[in-house]
């Protein structure tokens, strides 16, 4: 019994244990998977975000391009009307002289009109060149500014490219480790299923052998109830059986009461006044019928010389109403039938009442003592 239990508690901490290892086993691969998945996910988007990227800055390059050829347009339509400008003054300058030394009028009047045609003409074209310059100026600021996300987008790109090995790598490694794990995984899943396997064959034999014990414990309780009802019952039975029967005095134990209770016998009897024994006659009526003690002669002649005042006290007489009243008064107790007892009572008063022995005898009548008397005469 015992070594069974103990087999099973074995058994019930090594299944704890390799589930508590394969609980921990579980949560390192979950960790690797989520990290694999977490590294694929970025590498997927560290490309998509090189593309975006890429395609920004094909759209960024192709504005940039625009931006310079309309630049340089413009500064090449600015260098050809300064070129015109340099040709024109030169032009003027000519006419100048020309006019300076012409000597007819209507040369002179040509010439300032031509003159004045190339002032005209030198004007425009100042005034195209600073509108132009102002647009080169324009388009040279978006071209710096399209320069410059260029380049920043360039670096993003480069640095994206950077992040894609380490990404890589974490991805190869997740995956080596969690290959690893779960087998490693499958072996505690082995290792506890062979424990529970052995556990669910060892607990119905351990469940049955319990169910036998707790039915023998229970039986086992069942009869110390009966014993002790039994016994109950018998400590019941055995006192009344001790009283029914009264011990009986040895002579020796007799013997020995007697020696120990000497004085009692020898006590002087206590006279009762006239008002006490009224009350003991009302009392104890039954001990008026009852049969007086005889006494002997030695005695009789003891009592006499210890009393000799009482010969010559006239006893009191009573009326004839006083007897008819007392008569009916106590009518009953006259005609009782004393009640008679068992052995065992006797024994047991004798027991509990032992003075009576001692008691002070009865007194005589008048008509007694004056017999008495006589006799003794």
């Amino acid at each position: 019994m015992a070594s069974l239990e103990n087999q099973v508690n074995d058994l019930r901490k090594q299944k704890q244990i390799a589930i508590k290892e394969r609980k921990k086993i579980e949560q390192q691969l979950k960790n690797l998977r989520s990290t694999e998945k977490r590294s694929s996910s970025s590498l997927v988007s560290v490309d998509k975000k090189i593309e975006l990227e890429r395609e920004n800055i094909s759209e960024i390059s192709n504005i940039l391009n625009q931006k310079t050829s309309q630049l340089e347009s413009i500064e090449r339509l600015i260098s050809e009307a300064e070129g015109r400008i340099l040709r024109d003054k030169e032009s003027i300058e000519q006419l100048e002289q020309e006019i300076e030394f012409s000597e007819n009028d209507d040369e002179k009047q040509d010439i300032q009109s031509r003159l004045n045609s190339l002032n005209s003409h030198v004007k425009e074209l100042e005034s195209e060149i600073q509108n132009r310059k102002k647009t080169a100026r324009k388009i040279s600021e978006e071209v710096s500014k399209y320069s410059s996300l260029q380049s920043n987008i360039n670096s993003k790109i480069q640095k994206y490219v950077k992040s894609k090995p380490s990404f890589r790598d974490l991805v190869n490694n997740s995956r080596k480790e969690a290959e690893k794990i779960s087998t490693l995984l499958s072996q505690k899943m082995k290792i506890e299923g062979a424990v529970t396997k052995s556990l669910d064959g060892l607990l119905p034999k351990l469940k049955e052998m319990l169910a036998k014990k707790a039915a023998a414990a229970k039986k086992a309780a069942a009869a110390k109830k009966a014993a002790a009802a039994k016994k109950a019952a018998a400590a019941k039975k055995k006192p009344a059986r001790k009283a029914a029967a009264p011990k009986r005095k040895t002579a020796a134990k007799k013997a020995a009461a007697a020696k120990k209770k000497p004085a009692r016998k020898a006590a002087a009897p206590k006279r009762k006044t006239a008002a006490k024994k009224a009350a003991a006659a009302k009392k104890k009526p039954a001990r008026k019928a009852a049969a007086p003690k005889r006494k002997t002669a030695a005695k009789k002649a003891a009592a006499a010389k210890k009393k000799p005042a009482r010969k010559a006290a006239a006893p009191k007489r009573k009326t004839a109403a006083k007897k008819a009243a007392a008569a009916k008064k106590k009518p009953a107790r006259k005609a009782a039938a004393p009640k008679r007892k068992t052995a065992a009572k006797k024994a047991a008063a004798a027991k509990k009442k032992p003075a009576r022995k001692a008691a002070a005898p009865k007194r005589k009548t008048a008509a007694k003592k004056a017999a008495a008397s006589k006799k003794k005469r």
